[in-house]
């Protein structure tokens, strides 16, 4: 076995599944693998972490200089201990998973959220350059420092990257965006909206099939595009629902943040059904108790994904104006924008590159 030590082994932690892979230099040098999550003992569920950890070292061919990856919350990520997960049940009352790997590895281990790292690896390497790039090519001296990462799947992941630093808070909880509260349903989280169970239940409830009947989210896409026979108004409206509460949360994340969204997971597919809802709802604007409209956001939205929207942010909409007693002038944009896109790397490449930039800020840091 090489000792080159330059790669961070990664893995992708979800209910389902664990990916792992290795990067070194901001890329993946191995193909990546799943080994299946479920497992009948807490044990079991460690010896296969430990085991692709394993399989990571045999394909780089090298050892790792430190292991950094993604696992669902809530946790002392800091600390690297798993608390009580509602997909991997074998973790309640705290599992110290990163005391357990270096003492088996021998090397630093980095553990944080998958909103997080995903979010990190866009702004990093994803749509933030991108944004950048294309307002340069423009000619718009504008630049965009800071993004919003939010991940719709099994459940509404979130994370934050402030001017190039990502965003943990005191308690490990920042960017927790699922925690706010549904616009459809007061009563609940966004969480059971923007999420494939919120797909499935709503398309279940319009359509009056039973829940053990009803399609995958993909297919119900498929219904939704026309491509597949089904019920195709309650197809569009399942997804309607998940872009309206979807678009109040951003919303209310956008008032803080005020950067880019940059959408993914296993609903960012999706996107050609709702994105342009959601931009439509961000733009659209409250009526206040007086009867005045005040608009939603100070800011104007853009959708990433259309030529027209690409075409109104990045336009160069300022002027030179002249110093008050000076024969000088500066530069004056009055206009606010945003953009909202989806994933550029794909969300598992994301979060690999997030947890391999992670790792290298932490190794840098000592």
């Amino acid at each position: 076995m090489s000792k080159k030590n330059t790669a961070v082994f990664v893995l992708d932690a979800g209910g389902t599944g664990f990916k792992f892979t290795a990067v070194a230099d901001a890329r993946e040098i191995i193909q990546p693998f799943t080994l299946p999550s479920a497992a009948d003992t807490l044990d079991e569920v460690l010896q296969k972490i430990t085991r692709g950890f394993r399989q990571v070292q045999q394909l780089s061919g090298q050892d790792p200089l430190a292991i950094s990856f993604s696992f669902p919350g809530p946790a002392d990520y800091e600390n690297g201990i798993i608390g009580d997960l509602e997909n991997l049940t074998h973790f309640r009352g705290g599992v110290p998973l990163k005391a357990m790997l270096e003492e088996q590895f021998n090397v630093p281990v980095f553990i944080n959220n998958d909103g997080d790292l995903f979010a990190y690896g866009e702004a990093l390497a994803g749509l933030l350059p991108e944004t950048n790039l294309l307002l340069e090519r423009a000619g718009n001296p504008k630049r965009y420092h800071n993004l919003i990462g939010l991940t719709f799947g099994t459940g509404l992941g979130g994370g934050i990257v402030c001017d190039g630093k990502l965003l943990g808070g005191d308690n490990s909880a920042a960017g927790e965006i699922n925690r706010m509260r549904n616009f459809r349903y007061p009563q609940t989280s966004a969480e059971d909206s923007v999420s494939i169970r919120g797909i499935k239940r709503n398309f279940c409830l319009e359509t009056g099939i039973q829940p053990d009947l009803c399609p995958e989210p993909q297919q119900i896409y498929e219904i939704a595009a026309g491509s597949m026979p089904g019920n195709r108004q309650a197809a569009i409206s399942a997804f309607h629902e998940m872009a309206e509460v979807a678009a109040d949360t951003i919303a209310n994340a956008l008032t803080l943040i005020d950067g880019l969204v940059v959408i993914g997971g296993g609903l960012s597919g999706a996107w050609p059904l709702y994105l342009n809802m959601i931009v439509e709802q961000l733009n659209k604007p409250f009526t206040d108790l007086q009867g005045h409209t005040v608009s939603r956001l100070e800011i104007t939205a853009c959708n990433l994904e259309s030529h027209a929207g690409i075409a109104e942010f990045v336009a160069k909409t300022g002027t030179m104006i002249r110093v008050p007693f000076s024969q000088k002038e500066v530069w004056y944009d009055p206009s606010k924008k945003v953009g909202v896109g989806i994933s550029r790397l794909g969300t598992s490449s994301a979060v690999a590159i997030g947890a391999y930039a992670y790792a290298m800020d932490q190794l840098n840091s000592r």
